[in-house]
């Protein structure tokens, strides 16, 4: 998650650039105060941050046996207290010596100015921060039993996000930052949308690796060996396996749900891996222990193995990103390329949705999931904007708002 954000905020810095230098984004200007010495408040915040990451980072180093599990650790109350203080009193003093070396007798105020480019680490905090609670909050609302059996426990559970859920979030959130800061929304959308997608791509290595749940229905044309490797399957063992099989290793507290499955194998010279996968030492522990494994308490295997859904997304994800990095200067009415971005995710994840695990809604006779019901919404709004954005541009066409100008080409 970590790389997936990083990377999208330097391919969006570099978007917002190539925008201001097409005129589409300017600067603002922004007032600041030059000379004053370092505040209580700002001291006591550096202080606080800073120890917390003295507590916990370097807790990892310090405390016995902490790199056994460092996950656990990082998400437990434990800590090195020491660690924390020294860093942080030395971070402080440091912070307190420059902005005195800086100190004026007389403090001045100054005009700066402020391009977009320069607020790319404001919006991707902002994003991720809204995003992982959107994530959160729409993963206990689509696995309803499960939340309602441990509501604290799954609300502030290490696992358990939902892509949908942090990208409405996160769109609300930045919408706001923007229209505060003047920044044209529309144009920033349009700026996003590529970035969003290999994020979004480069998020499903983690959920792939760690086995997270995210993963497909049964491949019934394999079966799982006692130490979690492929093996051929016939019906006799795959009518046994399925006995033994419950829908808890697929999606654990998901509620009770038909065990679905398929029979594919590898064609065209690809590897089995590509087409069933047993999840070995998947995170949430969830299957039958593996035999002669050294992997502590994270040594289950999935009895039937599955369609690796997060891999495929890798690969889909990865291709559409390449898509909308050639055809992104193409599009000179605002709104449109994010317009594309949207139809385009939307028509993935709803294939995807075809093979992959999740909860089913029942409505008038019919029994979607939540990501097929978010993403028809996504193709539905993707179309609409793509229709709409002309009258937008025509709307705002050489309008002039505090740091924004929209080019009349």
């Amino acid at each position: 998650m970590a790389v997936s954000f990083a990377t999208a905020a330097w391919l969006l810095g570099k978007e917002f650039k190539r925008k201001q230098a097409a005129g589409i984004f300017t600067y603002s200007e922004v007032t600041i105060t030059v000379g004053k010495p370092a505040g209580f408040g700002e001291l006591l915040l550096s202080f606080i941050l800073v120890f917390i990451i003295g507590y916990k980072i370097l807790g990892l180093l310090f405390i016995a046996r902490a790199m056994d599990n460092p996950k656990t650790f990082l998400f437990s109350f434990q800590g090195s207290i020491l660690a924390g203080l020294i860093l942080a009193g030395s971070f402080t003093a440091w912070k307190w010596r420059e902005k005195n070396s800086e100190k004026l007798k007389t403090p001045g105020e100054r005009k700066i100015r402020i391009w977009p480019s320069d607020r790319v680490g404001d919006m991707v905090f902002i994003a991720a921060i809204a995003g992982l609670i959107g994530a959160k909050i729409f993963d206990n609302l689509e696995n309803w039993n499960r939340f309602i059996s441990d509501p604290l426990g799954n609300l502030f559970s290490r696992s358990g996000l939902t892509f949908y859920g942090g990208l409405i979030m996160a769109t609300l959130a930045l919408w706001y930052y923007m229209r505060r800061n003047k920044i044209s929304f529309i144009n920033v959308c349009d700026a996003a949308a590529p970035s969003l997608m290999l994020a979004y791509g480069l998020g499903r290595i983690g959920c792939h690796v760690s086995g997270d749940g995210d993963w497909g229905i049964i491949n019934s044309a394999y079966l799982t060996q006692p130490n979690g490797s492929l093996g051929d399957c016939n019906p006799i063992k795959m009518n046994t396996a399925l006995n033994m099989y419950s829908y808890i290793y697929q999606y654990p507290g998901a509620g009770a749900q038909p065990v679905q499955y398929k029979a594919v194998n590898a064609f065209a010279g690809l590897p089995d891996w590509l087409f069933a996968y047993s999840y070995p030492h998947n995170t949430l522990k969830a299957g039958i222990p593996t035999t002669n494994c050294n992997f502590g308490e994270y040594c289950n295997h999935l009895p039937m193995p599955v369609f690796p859904t997060p891999l495929y997304e890798v690969i889909m994800a990865l291709l559409l990103f390449a898509v909308l990095w050639m055809i992104r200067k193409k599009f000179k009415v605002p709104g449109r390329l994010f317009a594309v971005y949207l139809i385009l995710n939307g028509a993935e994840r709803f294939l995807i949705e075809q093979i992959r695990v999740n909860t089913k809604y029942s409505f008038l006779g019919l029994h979607p999931t939540q990501a097929e019901l978010i993403s028809l919404c996504l193709i539905a709004g993707g179309v609409f904007l793509y229709w709409y954005a002309p009258k937008i541009k025509n709307r705002s066409q050489s309008k002039t708002v505090s740091g924004y100008v929209e080019p009349s080409s």
